[in-house]
């Protein structure tokens, strides 16, 4: 091992950051530099530096959230199970199984087995995410790796560089503030939106440092105000302004349409006390030197947001007619708000609590874990997480009065499934302080939020357009999955049973031995496959009845009596996944209908009034007898072609009339227009042809109604 006069200047640097660690473990890091030295040797970056400069300065950048030595150790090593001959084996028996976990935890997947870049990005931020769980150390090196890469981002070609940019900005930023690391967070946000948009980032980089001098002035007038009634109150304080970064303005200036001076006119500041006890004293004083805006104060002491972070947050008028944005904390949580989760590294102890930083990364986690075994790929797993790393959340009650967290916009849905994913996936309505809501309805903090459900009840493909958390949308697809396969099964199992029947027997009556051999032949695993597989159309009944029923000679004599129409399946409407309706002819419970087998698609049902059905005539073996069962459930679209008198107030007139028969109005057209008449399409949902005509009648009442007919 080199003495200290051959060390580089970059291991020097590295050393004066350890200072913390006791003489002991500043040597195992010593001898970490040389074994990762040893194995990059010969290796340079795109820079033209050694390659080990990387690693260090990852490692460099985590000492200053002073981590444990574990986690130092496994960022200086961090590239050598993927870039070096070094093993994971070598890796354990010199450092330890944990540094050799960490490691791994880091290390991406090999790229040739996946089909893109795209993939493979996504199955490694899978696997990290997985690595995460059973060890939070390692997103620690991972955004550490992140920020040294962007900090160096120049060596990188154009496009590479916009891509990194883009997944910092997109991914790693967002997760690095759901995690509390604020100071990292920040400075991603800094070097992406810098990566991204040089030319933007430069020039509001510019306009901050020149301040006019009116601005200074003022910010000098109110912290000197403020600084002399904390002071003669007797608290123990330290004031800092703040101003927004470049990312923070252009986000408010494209997101709210504001220019530059309206984003900046307003004056920021941080009071830091000893005691949470203190903090509303501060809050006290600066209500009495400023006014506050109503409605503009947040508690998230008593509320801490989902990453652990707590502060309280006020909004005052200023003597310059600006608003004066104040927070006030304690020196801990000052600490956890700019390192989140490498505040108080105690991992060997759990963290300090269930409100602790890590304690809250973990259960985040487990609900990322729960969602991915759900997940179908590596790429619609990342865009679940992309969707619940949002800035900001709304906090909700219980009935039991236990605080839940959701992603700002959520719903009632979504609170569901975060309670539970049986309760999402049977929930009908919800009560939002005591009135009862319907589920899609948005949820507004400080609301006490109640569940309704139905054993009976079963997820809809609606679902997915209004819900907003990952979980819910992951648990939603994986139902109905579920659902889709055990209707396409019963279905599929009662067409084949009717084909048979022409046959003269039933799958009852088969013997097992041509049954397994037919499964075997077409390589069907289980006999559900084969069945789910006729209800979406990808075989006909026909087809298989005739190769289950019959021997080979005796096929032929019998496929004209296969291809005759067989009894009528009754269905209910909620087949999901296995029957469609038609949108040439919108049929509804109570029409005569027809199904017509599509592959693919399984049943699609059509009127028999339809014109197309004369087509479908042609393929007698994919015509379906089917009709309406007695339990018809749902609600049908349908569309009606009203003609109203054309002038201001009709168009209200008729929805009324529609909503007053119980029926949603789905959309509204115009199809014809001149100055005394309109023709205008309704679409409409009904329950079957009785609804409809209630719907008929009650608009035909109008007196500014013409006519009314069916599409």
């Amino acid at each position: 091992m080199p003495g200290d006069e051959a060390l580089p200047d970059y291991v020097r640097e590295f050393e004066r950051s350890t200072l913390y660690l006791p003489a002991d473990q500043r040597a195992r890091l010593r001898h970490a530099w040389a074994v990762g030295a040893a194995a990059h040797a010969g290796q340079t970056r795109k820079s033209g530096e050694p390659y080990i400069t990387h690693p260090v300065a990852v490692a460099g950048v985590l000492a200053e959230q002073r981590v444990d030595v574990e986690t130092l150790v496994a960022a200086i090593l961090h590239d050598t199970i993927e870039d070096t001959p070094l093993t994971r084996d070598a890796l354990a028996a010199s450092f330890g199984e944990a540094v050799a976990e960490l490691v791994e935890g880091v290390t991406k997947l090999d790229k040739l087995n996946f089909n893109s870049r795209q993939e493979a990005d996504a199955e490694s931020f899978r696997k990290m995410m997985l690595a995460m769980a059973r060890d939070l150390r390692v997103i620690l090196i991972k955004l550490a790796d992140r920020l040294h890469n962007m900090r160096t981002l120049g060596a990188q070609s154009t496009a590479a560089r916009e891509r990194i940019a883009r997944e910092t900005l997109d991914v790693y930023a967002p997760i690095a503030q759901r995690l509390g690391m604020n100071l990292i967070k920040s400075e991603l946000q800094d070097l992406g939106f810098s990566a991204l948009h040089p030319m933007r980032h430069s020039v509001l980089r510019k306009r901050i440092n020149a301040q006019p001098l009116v601005r200074r002035e003022a910010l000098s007038t109110i912290e000197a105000q403020l600084a002399q009634r904390l002071a003669n109150e007797g608290l123990e304080y330290r004031l800092v302004s703040r101003v927004k970064s470049p990312w923070s303005i252009y986000n408010k200036m494209q997101g709210e349409g504001k220019t530059f001076t309206q984003v900046m006119d307003v004056f920021g500041y941080r009071i830091i006390v000893a005691t949470a006890a203190d903090c509303y004293h501060a809050l006290g004083i600066a209500h009495s030197v400023f006014k506050p805006l109503d409605g503009r104060f947040r508690d998230f002491i008593a509320i801490p947001k989902a990453n652990g972070y707590q502060s309280l947050h006020t909004v005052l008028f200023g003597p310059y007619g600006a608003p004066i944005e104040v927070q006030i904390r304690t020196e801990e949580m000052d600490l956890i708000a700019e390192r989140g989760i490498a505040a108080h590294w105690a991992y060997k102890h759990g963290g300090d609590g269930p409100n602790s930083a890590q304690s809250r990364a973990h259960s985040w986690i487990a609900g990322l874990l729960e969602s991915q075994r759900a997940t179908g790929s590596s790429l619609e797993f990342l865009e679940n997480v992309k969707v619940d790393l949002f800035p900001d959340e709304v906090y909700l009650f219980t009935p039991k009065g236990d605080i839940m967290s959701l992603p700002r916009n959520s719903t009632a849905l979504d609170f569901a499934y975060s309670v539970h994913t049986d309760i999402g996936n049977q929930a009908v309505a919800a009560r939002v302080d005591g009135k009862l809501v319907p589920l899609r309805t948005a949820l507004s903090s400080g609301q006490r939020v109640e569940i309704v459900t139905a054993k009976s009840s079963a997820p809809r493909p609606q679902w997915l357009e209004f819900v907003v958390t990952g979980k819910a949308r992951t648990a939603i697809r994986a139902q109905l999955k579920h659902l889709q396969h055990e209707d396409a099964v019963q279905l599929g199992h009662r067409m084949l049973d009717r084909a048979l029947e022409l046959l003269g027997t039933s799958l009852d009556r088969l013997p097992q031995s041509r049954l397994d051999a037919y499964l075997a032949e077409a390589r069907y695993p289980r006999l559900e496959a084969l069945m789910a597989d006729i209800a979406l159309g990808n075989w006909m009944p026909a087809q298989v009845a005739l190769a289950l029923a019959l021997a080979p000679q005796e096929g032929a004599q019998a496929k004209d009596q296969a291809a005759r129409p067989g009894e009528t399946i009754r269905i209910r409407g909620d087949e999901r996944g296995v029957i469609s309706f038609a949108n040439c002819c919108t049929p509804i419970p109570g029409d005569d209908i027809m199904g017509y087998h599509t592959t693919g698609r399984g049943i699609v049902v059509h009127r028999m009034d339809c014109p197309n059905v004369a087509e479908f005539r042609k393929s007698p073996e994919r015509w379906v007898n089917i009709d309406w069962d007695r339990d018809v459930v749902g609600d049908y679209n349908v569309a009606l072609r009203i003609e109203v008198e054309n002038h201001p107030g009709v168009l209200a007139q008729v929805a009324a009339a529609i909503a007053r028969a119980h029926s949603n109005i789905d959309g509204v057209d115009y199809l014809e227009r001149d100055s005394t008449v309109a023709a205008i399409r309704f679409s409409i949902e009904v329950k079957g042809r009785k609804h409809l005509a209630d719907v008929i009648r009650k608009t035909r009442r109008l007196p500014v109604v013409h006519g009314v007919q069916r599409m």
